[in-house]
């Protein structure tokens, strides 16, 4: 295991400044620093509100920014992204204001894309029309969507039509 060297309690506030203006952070990720450089929970509940005060840290803002990214990104849905966020110690209230920011269309959308996609993968395989729609159906579940969308998705991009059933 690697060992930590100490630093000041100023030398934290500067590089955890720097570490929350590179890239959204949450409350949970910089604990987590502060535990690895061995703070007390008095100090470490300073520096917390230190950035908190200065909008170094912003929950909301977070929630919002973690979700845009999972979801426009690496298209995840909105089941996967609360476990994650949840994970992560996030309120409900800011998980609700962030997977607020996903629009239903765009949601749907993604979804449609998604089976298109994993339908080409698939396209040399011998497979029924049960066990294609059951790997679109594992595949999109896996990603964090619900499984009404998962299925309403699946009826729209007309599933049993005659190109794909073999």
């Amino acid at each position: 295991m690697k060992e930590t060297k100490s630093i000041s309690f100023l030398e934290a506030k500067a590089k955890l400044e720097a570490y929350c203006a590179y890239q959204e952070r949450c409350q949970y990720e910089v604990e987590q620093k502060l535990i690895l450089w061995k703070f007390s929970e008095e100090q470490a509940q300073q520096l917390i509100a230190d950035l908190i005060v200065n909008r170094f840290l912003d929950e909301e803002r977070f929630a919002c920014a973690y979700v845009s990214g999972k979801f426009r990104i690496k298209n995840w849905g909105r089941i996967k992204i609360k476990a994650h966020l949840k994970q992560k110690k996030i309120s409900n209230y800011s998980v609700e204001k962030g997977l607020k920011e996903i629009d239903d269309d765009e949601y749907f959308q993604t979804i449609l894309m998604l089976i298109k996609r994993k339908k080409r993968e698939l396209k040399y395989k011998k497979l029924t029309p049960w066990e294609l729609k059951s790997k679109l159906y594992h595949f999109l579940a896996s990603k964090g969507y619900e499984s009404q969308m998962i299925y309403n998705g699946i009826d729209e991009d007309e599933f049993f039509d005659a190109n794909h059933v073999q």
